[in-house]
């Protein structure tokens, strides 16, 4: 998208800006009991929050669980109309238990989105979509990861395809990962996926630093994303350091956040909100200079740490921390 584009997109009203999060719904089924996630919707639903046209593209089964996911979103602003039904498969899962304190995940295959579907109306979803998110797990099968690029081949030239990588061993594949880095404008990833993310774009290299707030380690990520860029024809990379802040690197530039301090309830569906804040974001302001690179760190971070402040991954927004955060993402765009 040219910054001629992107200017003409933002002067559209926000609501009209139509954001997809195509891909995994699913249950993470916690020792505590279950929450609703997967990375696309969580996406989806923080872009809604944040006053976008948000839009879950995926594929649940007519089950308890499909229901209970619809009842959930039914409370939220998102839109849920693009949600394909199954009759055979059911509704994605995660088993989490602790091990020796430590969570061990079983993510259940196959279920109902491991069988995605390029129906019309989906074809007219992604000729209108303003932006899309998706990502590395819902392509484990053959199908969905047949639909995910044909979804992405129908969408308008201007369109920002955001390559959230999510990497999940052993759902992940060379093919896979070439084919939507060749698609995405953005890549999105945090720290400690640019290792395997290089081996698997031909450009291994051993990370350099002790950790994501060693200058050491923000530097070879630097690096690593710029031969990233060069490689593939994205415009963005917009690098996760946890606590630490976040790292956006272009072909010109590279912009560093500090981050958010927050007391952490859990970071489950903290990075969606980050690329969640930062795409909406990106569709407002023209540009990628640095004062533009600002205010996406800004916006992602913001979020980020304030869904990691909250229980779950798609918390109650109240009107006022929702009005409270955009002027303090405001104050960085205006330079007051």
């Amino acid at each position: 998208m040219s910054a001629l584009d992107r200017s003409e997109t933002s002067a559209r009203g926000l609501r009209d800006l139509a954001i997809v999060g195509l891909g995994e719904l699913l249950w993470d089924l916690l020792p505590g009991g279950r929450q609703l996630g997967g990375a696309p919707a969580n996406f989806a639903v923080m872009a809604s929050r944040l006053g976008a046209h948000g839009i879950i593209a995926s594929r649940i089964g007519e089950d308890e669980l499909g229901r209970a996911a619809l009842a959930i979103l039914g409370s939220m602003p998102v839109d849920t109309r693009y949600l394909q039904p199954d009759t055979e498969q059911p509704t994605g899962s995660v088993s989490v238990e602790l091990v020796g304190g430590q969570p061990s995940y079983t993510i259940h295959e196959p279920v109902a989105w491991d069988f995605l579907e390029l129906t019309p109306a989906w074809r007219e979803l992604a000729g209108r979509a303003d932006a899309v998110c998706f990502g590395g797990l819902a392509q484990r099968s053959a199908r969905s990861r047949e639909t995910i690029h044909a979804f992405l081949a129908e969408t308008r030239p201007e369109c920002v395809r955001v390559f959230d990588v999510n990497f999940r061993k052993p759902f992940v594949t060379e093919e896979a990962v070439r084919a939507s880095l060749q698609r995405a404008t953005i890549l999105k990833l945090n720290d400690g996926e640019m290792p395997d993310l290089l081996a698997f774009a031909g450009l291994a290299e051993s990370p350099e630093g002790e950790n994501d707030a060693d200058p050491v380690r923000v530097d070879w990520l630097a690096r690593s994303a710029q031969r990233l860029l060069e490689a593939w024809p994205m415009r963005l990379v917009a690098i996760t350091l946890g606590a630490h802040g976040s790292l956006l690197v272009t072909r010109e530039h590279v912009a560093r956040h500090p981050g958010i301090s927050v007391t952490v309830a859990d970071t489950v569906g903290a990075g969606d909100a980050f690329t969640a804040a930062l795409t909406t974001y990106y569709l407002r302001v023209p540009g990628l200079d640095a004062a533009s690179l600002a205010v996406l760190n800004e916006a992602g971070n913001r979020w980020g740490s304030w869904v990691a402040s909250q229980a779950g991954a798609m918390p109650h927004l109240p009107d006022e921390v929702r009005a409270r955060i955009s002027a303090e993402i405001e104050a960085v765009q205006t330079g007051s």
